[in-house]
């Protein structure tokens, strides 16, 4: 039997882990991590054609993308369909620099998700006063108020023309440029996950989900919601403007209607529902799933609007039948194949019969019950 100092040390241990306090609990995910992305770097060796690689730069693309979008959606629970605007912040920064200033093609890239970054900061202060279908609103609203802009400043972003972006590389082939590519936006996807997994196993992830499971009760427990957001909020704008960045650099031609696009936004919020986003593979899960299937339509049906049905009826499936995404399903399906653990109330009980004995063996001075028991057994013995 143990006593009550060693059940409240495990007690305080436990505590300190599930806040994210011990090194095992950041490990596991870290060496997961180092596995996906061994598996990932294979594709090149399987993709048989230029056309295969380049689709993979794009899916990894999305899954930067989603992924950057989960540490706001995922977290906090506010769902924006506006992360689009600093997808195209990002690009058109980072080719404006290029072309106006010289500025080195990966400098650029920094510098302008910087900039996003100080623009998101008012922005996420101004949405974030607002919850629900209004935060959805105002976030489709900035994507759309931008898309005008840069479609009608012709002198500096090209309109609808388009702007043609300076290649990084311009000694390599097209089938290197895509392989160099694939394995930059491979970095930034580790990066971006290591970033998601370090805020879930902090007290600042613990703030967020707080936030997302009851705003109120947290802010009247003391927690800075206000603050935490807008944090959350900066940093997935961060990372998103430079998948915006990274993306413009690859595909060398940027337009207002792709990059301020609100379909794009939906997609990436489908990636991160349909994978789980409480999950820290969640949108890459999604992102490959979904990812792929716009791929296919593109290839069998060219560019007809028929990817935009197929993706509101999956949005619709996933709503409906897997809200909190695949992965969610794939451990509760699992869960029904391990044995089932005694209920809840005999555990308490077990507990509580534990606890009290424990509380009569140290007021008796005793360390362990078990004590009590042997010296009551040798009186009956001696008597």
């Amino acid at each position: 039997m143990r006593s009550v100092s060693e059940t409240r040390a495990e007690r305080t241990a436990a505590r300190s882990a599930a806040a994210g306090g011990g090194r095992p609990g950041r490990l596991k995910p870290t060496i997961i991590i180092a596995l996906v992305a061994g598996v990932l770097a294979l594709w090149p060796l399987i993709a048989d054609n230029p056309y295969m690689l380049s689709a993979g730069v794009i899916v990894l693309n999305f899954a930067v993308f989603a992924t950057a979008w989960n540490i706001m959606g995922g977290f906090t629970g506010y769902i924006s369909l506006g992360h689009t605007a600093f997808f195209g912040l990002g690009a058109y920064g980072t080719a404006l620099l290029v072309i106006n200033w010289d500025v080195p093609s990966f400098v650029a890239l920094l510098v302008a998700a910087v900039g996003t970054l100080v623009i998101a900061i008012p922005v996420g202060f101004a949405a974030l006063r607002v919850r629900g279908a209004s935060f959805v609103i105002v976030t489709i609203a900035l994507v759309l108020v931008l898309q005008l802009v840069f479609q009608s400043w012709r002198d500096v972003t090209g309109g609808s023309n388009g702007l043609v972006v300076p290649r990084p590389f311009p000694d390599l082939l097209r089938p290197e440029h895509h392989l160099v590519f694939y394995f930059l936006f491979l970095a930034l996807l580790v990066v971006v996950l290591l970033v998601w997994m370090l805020i879930d196993h902090s007290r600042f992830g613990a703030a967020l989900k707080a936030v997302r499971e009851d705003e109120d009760k947290a802010e009247s427990l003391g927690v800075a919601t206000g603050k935490m957001k807008l944090v959350a909020f900066a940093v997935s704008a961060f990372f998103v403007s430079l998948s915006g960045g990274l993306y413009g650099l690859w595909f060398g031609d940027l337009d207002p209607i792709f990059q301020f696009d609100v379909v794009l936004s939906a997609q990436i919020v489908l990636m991160a529902l349909l994978g789980g986003i409480r999950y820290l593979f969640g949108p890459l899960v999604g992102a490959v799933i979904v990812g792929a299937a716009l791929e296919y339509f593109l290839l069998n049906f060219g560019e007809t609007q028929f990817h935009l049905v197929a993706t509101g009826l999956l949005l619709a499936a996933v709503v409906l039948f897997v809200p909190d995404g695949v992965l969610t399903g794939v451990a509760q399906l699992i869960g029904r194949f391990k044995p089932q653990a005694a209920s809840i109330r005999e555990q308490s009980a077990e507990q509580l019969r534990d606890a009290r004995e424990a509380e009569k063996a140290e007021k008796a001075g005793l360390a362990k019950p078990e004590q009590v028991q042997d010296e009551q057994g040798m009186e009956d013995d001696r008597g």
